[in-house]
């Protein structure tokens, strides 16, 4: 028996911030920094932070189900969830996705973790799409969810001021060849792994009380030296998965890249020649959200029609890893 062609769209979408929100000002209050230094070297003027009792499973719940009802599908009928996220509810295990699913009810659906960090939704989503493409699976549920609040040190001004919380989700289902995710690109170069990580906390470095007084539970990134690898990679990525299903920058509807830095942003404009109303950007209000920001991002533009059907939309992540990942879709109709 022949396998039936076909490839994974979009069918639904959804995302969830928290209500609290921590702008520069406030963080002025905190640590020794200005609005005016943070806008201008990274674009962002506030984020959203989790409340005490929210961890990342409270977030990917509602852009879950958000994406669900967009998508006209009900929990019981989800095949899959796959959840990128590098701040899970419980450390090491179990899956956040395990918690998503008894939550939603999903019944049927196998559910995993993804550990890409910023680039965890290009992951997710190109996996969702293997399932689909396969015929393993009919109804897909990618998320990414982040509560990075709660590992930031906040006496850090050189972290602290990064990042911020949120989910975004999508439901996948079949389509025909040549509409949906037409191809992606993923990446890795383990050796920038020191570059951008939680020191503690796993079997490297267990969380004993003085890896705790030491800060080791909490982010820590070489700034420059990440700044340069965004820079560099967030266009090419978007070239070669481009490049591999036979289009170029020039078919770009849309570009929605992960949403770290404005200036790693307008770099990556420069590069594919895209005008500004061509790419999406949301950093100002939600900061880095890691792997929640790619999808937030997309949700956000679907919302305000800056994608419809037929349009060519590019998404790219890059984080820590070092990791990298890019995916050409081509946008079908969506329930509003």
């Amino acid at each position: 028996m022949a396998l039936e062609l076909r490839t994974a769209r979009v069918a639904g979408i959804g995302m969830y911030a928290p209500e609290r929100i921590l702008t520069n000002q406030d963080l002025e209050v905190l640590v020794e920094t200005t609005d005016d230094w943070i806008v201008s070297r990274t674009g962002i003027r506030e984020r959203r932070i989790a409340a005490a009792d929210e961890a990342t499973s409270d977030l990917a719940l509602p852009a879950a189900r958000e994406a669900l009802r967009t998508a006209g599908v009900d929990p019981a009928d989800l095949d899959l969830i796959v959840l990128a996220t590098c701040t899970g509810d419980m450390g090491t295990f179990p899956a956040t996705a395990t918690i998503v699913q008894a939550e939603l009810g999903a019944r049927r659906a196998a559910a995993f973790d993804v550990a890409a960090v910023c680039s965890g939704f290009t992951f997710a989503l190109d996996i969702g799409a293997q399932f689909i493409e396969t015929g393993r699976a009919n109804n897909v549920l990618v998320i990414g969810a982040e509560t990075l609040s709660k590992v930031v040190d906040w006496t850090d001004r050189n972290t602290c001021v990064l990042f911020g919380d949120g989910a975004g989700a999508a439901v996948l289902q079949p389509c025909p060849p040549g509409e949906g995710l037409l191809g992606s690109v993923l990446g890795t170069d383990g050796s920038g792994a020191c570059l951008l990580n939680i020191p503690g906390g796993g079997s490297r470095l267990p969380l004993t009380p003085d890896a705790i007084s030491e800060g080791q539970g909490f982010i820590k990134m070489k700034g420059r030296e990440v700044f340069r690898f965004a820079v560099e990679i967030m266009g090419e990525a978007a070239v070669q998965a481009l490049t591999k299903v036979g289009l170029t920058p020039a078919d770009v509807d849309l570009f929605v890249p992960h949403q770290a830095n404005v200036r790693i942003i307008d770099a990556a404009m420069q590069r594919l020649k895209l005008p500004p109303e061509k790419v999406y950007v949301n950093v100002d209000r939600y900061g880095n959200t890691s792997a929640a920001s790619v999808p937030m991002a997309l949700y956000e533009a679907w919302k305000q029609g800056k994608v419809r059907p037929g349009d060519i939309v590019v998404t790219v992540g890059f984080g820590a890893g070092l990791t990298w990942g890019a995916n050409v879709i081509k946008w079908g109709d969506l329930l509003p």
